[in-house]
């Protein structure tokens, strides 16, 4: 990928109302995720503001609503639900961004290995994806959650290799297929280039725009996995979006209603508008990637 062809990719995305949009949400998590140990190292004491450890001495019943002191008030254990979903918004985007970069790392490779050498690669590789495919994602998760319970390295670690090889290394493979026949990746092994030089030299940079495109929706999946983990208890977290939702459940306030409704909606707004910032996110980048889609009405 040359310079000349991000600025003009660059270009077509800020053309995307929906791409510009899901832009500057992500962005805004993301300062709010900076915002957590700035507040905590100047103006909130940790003794009352810590995400795990914190009480508000000063509230005579927990939860708490909403107050100058609280504003998104507290949870049932005392703690500041502000405090906790910026602390949680650090870890979602660990969480995503690592298990993107996992899977477009294996896939990318995977896909331009098995296009570059077919045969005998080719099939093994995409046995092995058909394999993960079938697979339940959630219910695997489930499963090994419960048998180890995952940190949150290991949990992107596994979301990422089965992302890795499973549906993105097909659909990379495929567009490796297309670029293997080009001139230029000839011209090279005439040159002399060795097969790993024109994989890696050839292959992969061209295969980037695309592995962008899906390392977006990998991290909407890892937030919504992490989410749904969490909130069933099998995570080893020190806090997350779904745990603050654990918390609200197992105190009961899940179902009552609005009256406790900063125990739910803040967390659960953050992992709505959060993934659906990073699909739109990749639903632009489709536009650059693929230009049969530039002329759709955003």
């Amino acid at each position: 990928m040359t310079w000349r062809s991000f600025r003009n990719g660059w270009g077509i995305f800020m053309e995307s109302r929906v791409g510009m949009l899901s832009l500057f949400t992500i962005i805004l998590f993301a300062m709010m995720a900076a915002a957590h140990p700035i507040l905590m190292a100047t103006v909130w004491d940790p003794a009352t503001y810590d995400p795990v450890t914190g009480y508000s001495f000063d509230q005579v019943e927990q939860p708490a609503p909403p107050s100058w002191k609280h504003p998104l008030g507290t949870d049932p254990l005392g703690r500041d639900v502000l405090s906790q979903l910026l602390y949680s918004t650090r870890s979602e985007f660990v969480l995503g961004i690592t298990a993107a970069m996992v899977t477009v790392g294996i896939a990318t490779f995977v896909g331009a290995v098995a296009a570059y050498y077919g045969g005998l690669i080719d099939a093994f590789f995409m046995r092995l994806a058909d394999l993960i495919i079938a697979l339940p994602a959630i219910s695997l998760l489930i499963v090994l959650s419960a048998l180890f319970h995952l940190n949150l390295f290991y949990l992107a670690l596994i979301i990422g290799v089965l992302g890795g090889f499973g549906g993105t290394a097909i659909i990379l493979k495929s567009q490796a297929l297309s670029i293997r026949v080009k001139p230029f990746i000839e011209a090279a092994r005439v040159a002399g280039g060795g097969n790993f030089h024109i994989i890696f030299a050839h292959l992969v940079p061209h295969l980037l725009p695309l592995s962008l495109l899906y390392m977006m929706f990998t991290v909407t999946s890892a937030i919504f996995a992490e989410a749904v983990l969490s909130f069933l208890g099998l995570l080893d977290l020190r806090m997350s979006w779904g745990i603050m939702i654990h918390t609200a459940n197992t105190g009961g306030y899940l179902l009552g209603g609005t009256r406790y409704w900063w125990l739910i909606v803040p967390a659960g707004a953050s992992i709505t508008f959060l993934c659906s910032a990073f699909y739109l996110a990749g639903r632009a980048l489709d536009e650059v990637v693929n230009p049969r889609l530039r002329g759709r009405d955003d």
